[in-house]
């Protein structure tokens, strides 16, 4: 069975997917958390540079936050007066889109962006589009359903995006989704003229709640917590947007094995923090997180082959490598450029079969990870998209 966990460890709460019992994602959230990603806050320009192409824009007094002018679309002006062309002094709605990393200021966006279970609804583009991860036939069916609902229109200050989850979703459950969200993003942006800069005025439930809307419908068959607070909040959320999964929700009542014991939480918390990820073939990898991207390295290990044999074992430890990679990636959160460095094989065909079977694993992960190619050195690059911290930030 799978299972969405969230529990209290170690002073945080951790969320764990667990796929017959072993990790292939862990988040660490805090318990008090105010800059939550994806909150909309009426915020004000401080000053604009086109060196670097940037807007720098207070949310709460003496937050600055970076503003990419490319990512000025379609902006929500909160201050009258305000032109189309962004000047010192504008408040305008913004929406945090990556949270603050060690020295670097939390991004925002004017892309405002509203998460529904099967749909999101964004101010960035106003036409529909559906998620790539679907077949054809499935993503025409769903535009039509969607155009059938809310014809596209150039006066529409909003689009939609089908994600993965809308596969196989009904006339009637689609509609009550962008109900929902529609009505939430009139009420944003009429009550957003009213109110003073600084305001927050769209505050995304806690992290670990949150993630129940983008779970898919076969990634967990039972979300558990043994939290009667986090119990509680799990079920006014999935009884106010997501009334048909109430039924996965378990709460786990075993004072004397809690989950976090149960499921071996800790060992396996452990086990993805470290360096070293030892591979059955004796192999193993080292893992090193940097500022600018992530090294995995392979090494051979305790292997001791002949020399006859070595390349054949060199394929194997390789393979049995990309898999793992693959794993630790999505179970770290490994975003923005990943190298891998294989053990160097002599055989062409060996390479290319072991790019296109890392690339099948790195297709399967529900945040988009792309296979760039090999290096010139041999090294395997990967990028994938950042959505949330990786577990050791």
């Amino acid at each position: 069975m799978n299972q969405y966990i969230i529990c209290k460890m170690r002073g945080s709460v951790f969320s764990f997917l667990l796929e017959n019992g072993k990790a292939v994602e862990i988040q660490r959230d805090e318990e008090q958390q105010d800059m939550r990603l994806g909150n909309i806050y009426i915020g004000r320009i401080k000053n604009i540079s086109g060196t670097i192409g940037a807007a720098f824009v207070e949310i709460t007094p003496g937050t600055i936050c970076y503003l990419p002018l490319n990512d000025l679309v379609n902006p929500v002006y909160t201050k009258k007066g305000s032109s189309g062309k962004p000047q010192m002094g504008d408040e305008l709605l913004v929406q945090i889109s990556r949270e603050a990393i060690k020295t670097k200021f939390p991004s925002v966006t004017t892309n405002l962006t509203l998460h529904g279970k099967h749909i999101l609804l964004t101010t960035g583009k106003t036409q529909t589009s559906v998620s790539s991860k679907l077949s054809l036939a499935e993503r025409q069916r769903l535009i039509h359903l969607v155009n059938e609902i809310e014809p596209e229109s150039s006066e529409r200050p909003y689009g939609w995006l089908l994600r993965t989850n809308a596969s196989g979703i009904d006339q009637k459950t689609l509609e009550k989704d962008m109900a929902r969200l529609r009505k939430s993003y009139k009420a944003i942006t009429k009550e957003a003229i009213h109110k003073v800069c600084y305001n927050c005025v769209l505050s995304r439930p806690n992290p670990w709640i949150s993630r129940l809307s983008d779970l898919y419908e076969t990634a967990a068959e039972q979300f558990l917590t043994d939290d009667e607070a986090i119990w509680h909040e799990a079920r006014e959320y999935l009884t106010l947007y997501q009334p048909e999964d109430l039924p996965r929700l378990s709460f786990h009542q075993d004072t004397m094995q809690p989950l976090y014991k149960k499921y071996s939480l800790e060992q396996q918390l452990d086990s993805a923090l470290s360096e070293h990820v030892w591979l059955k073939s004796g192999g193993y990898l080292i893992i090193q997180p940097t500022e600018a991207l992530t090294v995995i390295d392979v090494n051979s290990g305790k292997y001791e082959g002949s020399k006859k044999n070595r390349q054949k074992a060199f394929f194997k430890i390789n393979k049995e490598a990309a898999a793992e990679a693959a794993h630790q990636i999505r179970l770290r959160n490994i975003s923005g450029i990943i190298l891998i460095d294989f053990i160097n094989m002599e055989s062409q065909e060996d390479n290319k079969e072991l790019l296109n079977y890392l690339d099948g694993l790195l297709r399967r992960d529900p945040i988009r990870t792309v296979l760039v190619d090999m290096t010139k050195l041999s090294l395997v690059e990967i990028t994938r998209m950042k959505k949330e911290k990786p577990l050791n930030a």
